[in-house]
Parts: C-alpha cells; sequence; structure tokens
C-alpha cells in the first residue's frame, strides 16, 4: 500500500473531499458506459463496422468490467481504494486515448475493454472509503448520492455528448475526457487516504482474514440456493437488455429505423435516464412503505419492460415525437425497480454471506450487458446481412428481449422473500 501525502487536511475536510473526488470517477465510469450509443453511427463509418463488430466494441468494456469484479473483490481490502482506484484508473486514461486513436476493430476493442477495467473499481472502491471515513448512520445516504450523481454521467452521454462531438468530433472529445480523467486521477492519489489518521488497522485485518477462511464455505452453501440463481438471472436480463440499449442500440434504433438526427436521439435516451433516476427512490419508497415486498415490485416492474418494447416493437416510424419520449421514459422508471434485487437477496441471505451474495448478483449484472450487446448484433448481423441495423432486424432483437424477459418474469415468482415489517 503506497503511503499517501501529507496534504495538511484535518480528517473532516479531506471526508467530503474524498467523496467529491470519488463520486467524480464514478461519474466517468458511468459515462464511459453508455458513450457509444450517440456516436455508433460515427464509429461504424470511421472503423468501417458492420453490426456485429459494433456489438463487440460496445460489449468489450462490460466484459472487462465484469471480469476485473474478481480480482478486485480479492484484493480490495488487502490493497485499499487509494492504490487500487488509482492504478485501474490510470488504464482507463490509456483506454479512452487508445479508443479515440483507434482505426480498426482490434484496437477499438482494446480501447474500450482498457475502459472497462479502468472503470472498474469505481462503484466499490467508492463503496469501501464510505465504510471507513464516515459513520454508518451516513452510509445509505452517501451511498444513494453516489449513484444518484454517477447517474448524471450516462445524462452526459447524451445530448451534451452529442453537441460535444458537433463541436470538436468524437475523436477529440474522448481526448479531453480522457485528460479530465488523469487530473481527477492525480488529485484523488494526492487527496485520499484508506482511512482517517487515528483509525487502526487492527480490528479490519482480523475481520478481512476471518472472511477470507470463510469465503469458500460461504460460496459453497450460497451456490445452493435457488433464489441467489433466480436474482442473478433476473438481473442478467433485466441490466442486460436495459444496458445494451442504453448503451448502444437506442442509437441506431432511433437514428436508422425511425430516422431522427443526433440531437433527438440523444434527449431521447437522456429521457430514458430520467426515468431510472426518477423511478429509484419511488420504487423504494413502495416497496419499503406502501406495498412492503421486494419481490412484487420487482416483478410488475419486469412486466412493464415487457409492455414497453412491445410497443417499441410494433410502433409505426411516423408517431409522434411525445410517444417515444413516453416509451423511453416508461422504459427507464420500470428498469428502476430492478435495483431492488440487491436487498431482495441480502434480506434473505445470512448476515456473513450477505456481501458475497451481493457481489456475485453485481458480477450478473455487468455481464449481461456484455451478452446482450455482443447477441443482438451478431443475430441482427446473421438473420439480416444486407440490412442489419433495418427495421426487420431490429423487430427481431426486440422479439428475443421479450421473450428472454418474459420467461425471466415468471421465474422471478417462484423466488422467496423475507415478509418487510
Amino acid at each position: 500500500m503506497i503511503p499517501a501525502q501529507n496534504t495538511g487536511l484535518d480528517n473532516k475536510t479531506r471526508r467530503w473531499m474524498i467523496f467529491a473526488i470519488a463520486a467524480s470517477l464514478f461519474f466517468l465510469s458511468q459515462f464511459y458506459r453508455v458513450s457509444n450509443a450517440v456516436i455508433a453511427p460515427l464509429l461504424i463509418q470511421d472503423l468501417s463496422l458492420d453490426t456485429k463488430a459494433i456489438g463487440l466494441i460496445s460489449a468489450s468494456f462490460f466484459y472487462a468490467f465484469a471480469m476485473t469484479q474478481i480480482p478486485i473483490s480479492l484484493l480490495l481490502d488487502k490493497i485499499g481504494a487509494r492504490s487500487m482506484m488509482t492504478a485501474l484508473s490510470l488504464i482507463g486514461v490509456l483506454g479512452a486515448v487508445i479508443f479515440s486513436l483507434a482505426d480498426s476493430l482490434a484496437a477499438g476493442v482494446m480501447g474500450r475493454a482498457l475502459l472497462g477495467v479502468g472503470m472498474a473499481c469505481n462503484l466499490m472502491g467508492p463503496y469501501k472509503l464510505l465504510t471507513l471515513w464516515f459513520s454508518p448512520r451516513v452510509f445509505a445516504s452517501l451511498a444513494g448520492i453516489l449513484v444518484a450523481f454517477g447517474s448524471l454521467g450516462n445524462m452526459i452521454a447524451t445530448t451534451p455528448l452529442v453537441i460535444l462531438v458537433e463541436q470538436m468530433g468524437w475523436r477529440s472529445g474522448f481526448r479531453l475526457i480522457a485528460f479530465i480523467n488523469l487530473i481527477l486521477t492525480f488529485l484523488f492519489f494526492i487527496i485520499v487516504r484508506d482511512q482517517p489518521l487515528q483509525k487502526t488497522s487492527r480490528s479490519e485485518s482480523a475481520g478481512v482474514s476471518m472472511n477470507t477462511g470463510q469465503a469458500i464455505s460461504n460460496l459453497r452453501v450460497l451456490f445452493k440456493q435457488k433464489d441467489y440463481w433466480i436474482i442473478s438471472l433476473g438481473t442478467f436480463g433485466r441490466y442486460g437488455v436495459y444496458a445494451a440499449f442504453q448503451a448502444l442500440w437506442a442509437g441506431p434504433y432511433l437514428m436508422e429505423v425511425i430516422g431522427f438526427s443526433a440531437l433527438t436521439t440523444g434527449n431521447l435516451i437522456l429521457l430514458l435516464n430520467v426515468g431510472m433516476i426518477l423511478g429509484s427512490p419511488i420504487c423504494g419508497t413502495l416497496s419499503d412503505r406502501l406495498f412492503k415486498t421486494r419481490k412484487w415490485v420487482i416483478v410488475a416492474g419486469s412486466i412493464g419492460i415487457v409492455l414497453t418494447i412491445i410497443i417499441m416493437a410494433i410502433i409505426p416510424a411516423d408517431m409522434p415525437l411525445v410517444a417515444f419520449a413516453l416509451l423511453f421514459f416508461c422504459f427507464g422508471f420500470f428498469n428502476a425497480t430492478g435495483i431492488l434485487m440487491y436487498p431482495h437477496i441480502k434480506e434473505l441471505m445470512p448476515s456473513e454471506m450477505s456481501g458475497a451474495a451481493m457481489t456475485g448478483i453485481n458480477f450478473f449484472t455487468m455481464i449481461g450487458p456484455a451478452i446482450f450487446l455482443q447477441g443482438l448484433g451478431t443475430l441482427m448481423q446473421t438473420l439480416y446481412p444486407a440490412a442489419s441495423r433495418g427495421p426487420e432486424a431490429f423487430h427481431a432483437a426486440f422479439t428475443v428481449c421479450i421473450v428472454c424477459l418474459g420467461l425471466i418474469t415468471i421465474l422471478y415468482c417462484f423466488t422467496t422473500e423475507k415478509r418487510l415489517a
């Protein structure tokens, strides 16, 4: 672990600076994750890509992100968030630069994969810092603020990114964002300490040792739980379909099938994110206070997503813009119920297994978009090689998503849950 610089900051000031910089890095992670949607036509043109290839480039971020969760789960407690986030963020900066210089499929995949590795610790790392720098009484509130601020990164990757690309091109735009990323990483390394000065790490180290010793046993028990696999499959399909659409396929669908401009497309994807942001606290309140159930709020949201995609598959291209705006808002809003899958699995497991259970769920959450991004691209290219981004191709993709989510929704009805008081 690399010693932190003595910047003369007291703990109270430092912890809020740590929170601000860590949240900014998570913001960038969310931005990079979905930035391909509005620049997809430019990537297809500049890198000479077909539909299958653009799907692979976008999926490579999520493949790398998901696989990096494995070493992060093993090393974060031992190395510390400061060193791990700094090292990975530098890899992310390199990835952004390589992506901005890409002139082929291979270079594009390499750049996006390095971005996935680089952003992989920008949620778990801040969570680790929050547990060490802030009282447990405010953890949930600060975690919510962190996620909400990160979600703004999704929004910046819509209309604002379109405007930036129109002004300076997507390559220069990504190099500018890489430079900002580098500055934030430098500030993070200088300011952050893994824990306040007066804290000792003895008890924490004991906890880590204990958890390491129990890990294999806990995993064996976890993997035997029916609910774990159903909830994992649920988040795999739910977020996989949503993120595949949000991160890439919404762009070609709106611009090439419906005929909207890049700016209008950015605005509609922005509404997708607005629906998600507004839906998160509403769905949480409905679950906690009104219906007192995780399971059935999740099922209701899944049904809403299926119905939304069915309408997208059959809606005529000449429908008013407001109809598409409503559909995209509803897609994001209904998807927000998926956040309840984390407390659902947490409440079903013993406290000593809840961390492993949520980490496992998070792996399936991130591998889902990779599979659906690449899978849908391959499907459209294979079935309609001459018009792989035409109406029929997207109709086939929507049909696959509808069937997958429909089956998952039915399966989710067979989960159990603890009754909320």
